[in-house]
């Protein structure tokens, strides 16, 4: 009887264990400064740094061409997801948005990059964004309501997958 009692327990303890689930927290954006010289991701080079392309000279050559690989391009962060630090927007001077999410989502970077000067690596297509997907990167960027609610169509944007972005003067 003693033995019978002890494997039940034994089984109880097991099946608890094995069927038990860890809280797993959403990461935040990583915490920081965002100082010149900082990287996150693939660190860029200085000849790389001195070779990298305005957004509106890319947005140029996507003009005849969908896409662009190991594109090296300097802007100015005008936008941060302020939930994990996943994405990026880069102001343009010719007022159009220029959308950047990190490849693999291998990195994240600090919500501190917003007004920064970066310099980033990777690749960039011209690509239809979704309704939906608008919507959800303006809630992650802390969007009013009414802000969100006025996205109702489509948007042809330049997307780029970055490889490494790195602070510059």
């Amino acid at each position: 009887m003693k033995i019978r009692i002890y494997w039940i327990i034994l089984f109880l303890c097991f099946s608890a264990f094995c069927f038990s689930q860890e809280a797993v927290e959403k990461p935040s954006p990583p915490a920081g400064d965002a100082l010149v010289g900082d990287f996150y991701g693939k660190d860029i080079s200085g000849l790389s740094v001195d070779k990298a392309i305005s957004v509106e000279k890319l947005e140029h050559e996507l003009k005849d061409v969908k896409k662009a690989n190991e594109v090296v391009v300097k802007g100015e962060v005008v936008n941060v997801c302020e939930k994990r630090g996943c994405w990026i927007t880069i102001k343009t001077e010719s007022g159009s948005s220029f959308f950047v999410k990190m490849k693999d989502y291998a990195f994240f970077v600090p919500t501190a990059l917003k007004g920064k000067k970066v310099v980033l690596e990777g690749n960039a297509e011209r690509k239809v964004t979704s309704v939906d997907e608008l919507k959800h990167y303006a809630k992650d960027g802390k969007k009013t309501k009414a802000e969100i609610d006025a996205i109702v169509a489509p948007k042809e944007e330049i997307r780029f997958l970055a490889e490494g972005i790195k602070v510059v003067n």
